[in-house]
Order: structure tokens, then C-alpha cells, then sequence
């Protein structure tokens, strides 16, 4: 592994930091303040998606071809973290961690009754995982336990343009150590992107006085997290080092452009949309967090980014 440059490591630290809360975002959006029937419900996702995740890993060397051992293996894992996520909240709302984590018997476990048995042939296996995954994920997607549509509305548009800027961040290194990487991430991408710019297309006719709102709020964030519109191909220092094959300037023109094909035939003008597209200047501009100003994540959200409250129990 070669040794990067200081510009280097703050961009992917950057980009590490902004995936790492914005899975902190995701799980805590979905639930606050629960109902016994609420905590069952969300029992029921956790536990399906945990088996889920053996499901997966029991047929991942079993698949056809090859793409269906690593995307079972892929998907094992991501059910893995989704679950983690959600067994997070659940401890929030009073669940015994070691009870979670398997400290019960059988009939304690809420999963989907397609997940009890191992499928005996891959059409069997494909036809229950495919139905319970998306009946799973219907599930997640019908939770609106907040009644604040503009917060709601507020939550897409800052997710999905961060989201979005990160890709761009990561498509745009090319450097030896990330050969590939880029790659598969992009593939695990490509859904959430998709599905949060139909989110936001939907929400333009919907909601546009709120979503211009959102919009308007977020996009100076945004735009500084991809880097200073003064940062062309000459001025970028990341360009200069070879790291990355695009400015941050590319990176904008490119976010932008895709910003206004999302909305083209809505309701929602980007272009009339109240936002310095210039700023921020690079002399104000944290290089090394891709922000302007110092504000900061909560210290709670720290504590459960870096899982303080279970360091005893950590292996090393």
C-alpha cells in the first residue's frame, strides 16, 4: 500500500465519517418512543433479518454461479448490520442485550415463518428470500411513527443528497489502494440512490413547498462536503496528486446536474432554488472535514457510534 497524502487521508476520512453517521441517521429515524405493539413489530423485522443473514450465508457457496455465492455473502453481511442497528434500538427501549443476541429459546424468536426451515433447492431458496426480503422491507417502510411530514420530507432530501455526494466522493478516487472498492460499493449504492431520488421526484409534486425548504437548507452542506467550486482541474490538489481523476468543481457540475434531472417535470426549480452554487470559498472551507463552521454530530450520537456503552464486552 502506498502512502497517501495528508489531502488524501482527510478525504477518505471525510467520506468514512459521513457513511458511518448516516447509518446512525438511517436506524434512528425509524423509531422513538415505542408502543408494546411497536417493539413487537420492530421484534419481528430484527429477528426475520437475522435469519435471514444465516439463510444467506448457509446457501452462499451453493448458488449456480458464482455472482449468487458473493451477492448471498454480500447480503449476509448487510442483514447482519441492519440487524445490529435495529437490536441498538430495541436495547434502547428496554430489551436485554444478551436476550437479542440469542439468549432464548426458539419460540422466542419473531422471525417470518418462510425463514424456519433451510430451503431444500435454490428456486425455493430465491422465491422465499426474495418474498420475505421485500415483505420485510414493506414493513420497515410503512413505520411512521413520527407525525411531522415536513421532518420526514427533511430526512430524504438531507439523506439522499448526502448519499449521493458521497458516491461521487469515492467514484472519483483513482488510486492502486481503492482498485475495486469503488466498484462494489457503488453496487451496494445503486438501490439506496435509486430508491431515495424516486423518493424525492414523488415528494416534488407532493410536498414542494417542503422539499424546497429541505432542499435549500441541505444543499450548502452538501456542496461544501464535495469540495469548493473554486477547486478545478488545475486548482484541486487531490487532482494534482493524482488521487482523485475529477475536481471538486467536476463533482458539483456533475451533483447538480443529476439534482435537476430528478426534479425535471416536477414542481420542484432547482435553478430558482435559494442557494449560493459558489460558495463555500476555499479559504473558508475545513479541508480536512469538508464543512464550513464548526458544528459537530451530539456527543450521545459518539457514545453510539463508538459503542462506549459495550467497550467491556468488546474482543480484541
Amino acid at each position: 500500500m502506498s502512502e497517501w497524502s495528508d489531502e488524501a487521508v482527510d478525504y477518505v476520512q471525510s467520506i468514512a465519517d459521513t457513511k458511518l453517521v448516516l447509518s446512525q441517521r438511517y436506524a434512528e429515524w425509524m423509531f422513538s418512543g415505542w408502543s408494546d405493539e411497536a417493539v413487537d413489530y420492530v421484534q419481528s423485522i430484527a429477528d426475520t433479518k437475522l435469519v435471514l443473514s444465516q439463510r444467506y450465508a448457509e446457501w452462499m457457496f451453493s448458488g449456480p454461479v458464482l455472482e449468487d455465492d458473493i451477492a448471498g455473502a454480500s447480503a449476509a453481511q448487510d442483514e447482519l448490520g441492519h440487524v445490529r442497528q435495529l437490536f441498538r434500538l430495541l436495547g434502547q427501549q428496554g430489551c436485554e442485550d444478551d436476550w437479542l443476541e440469542g439468549d432464548r429459546t426458539a419460540a422466542e424468536f419473531s422471525n417470518a415463518a418462510t425463514v424456519d426451515e433451510r430451503p431444500e433447492s435454490w428456486v425455493e431458496f430465491v422465491v422465499r428470500i426474495g418474498l420475505t426480503e421485500r415483505a420485510a422491507w414493506y414493513l420497515i417502510d410503512a413505520i411512521d411513527h413520527e407525525d411531522f411530514e415536513g421532518s420526514w420530507v427533511e430526512f430524504v432530501v438531507r439523506i439522499g443528497l448526502t448519499e449521493r455526494a458521497a458516491w461521487y466522493l469515492i467514484d472519483a478516487i483513482d488510486h492502486e489502494d481503492f482498485e475495486g472498492l469503488g466498484t462494489r460499493i457503488g453496487q451496494d449504492e445503486f438501490f439506496h440512490l435509486e430508491f431515495l431520488d424516486g423518493r424525492l421526484e414523488t415528494m416534488g409534486d407532493e410536498r414542494t413547498e417542503q422539499v424546497v425548504a429541505a432542499l435549500e437548507d441541505a444543499l450548502p452542506k452538501v456542496l461544501a462536503f464535495l469540495g469548493p467550486a473554486a477547486y478545478d482541474e488545475e486548482t484541486d490538489p487531490l487532482v494534482a496528486s493524482g488521487f482523485t481523476d475529477r475536481s471538486a468543481s467536476a463533482l458539483r457540475t456533475a451533483f447538480v446536474d443529476h439534482l435537476e434531472e430528478v426534479f425535471e417535470g416536477t414542481a420542484v426549480d432547482v435553478d430558482g432554488l435559494d442557494v449560493d452554487w459558489d460558495a463555500p470559498e476555499p479559504e473558508e472551507w475545513d479541508e480536512r472535514r469538508r464543512r464550513t463552521g464548526d458544528g459537530t454530530i451530539s456527543e450521545g450520537d459518539v457514545e453510539s457510534l463508538s459503542g462506549v456503552q459495550n467497550a467491556e464486552f468488546r474482543m480484541d
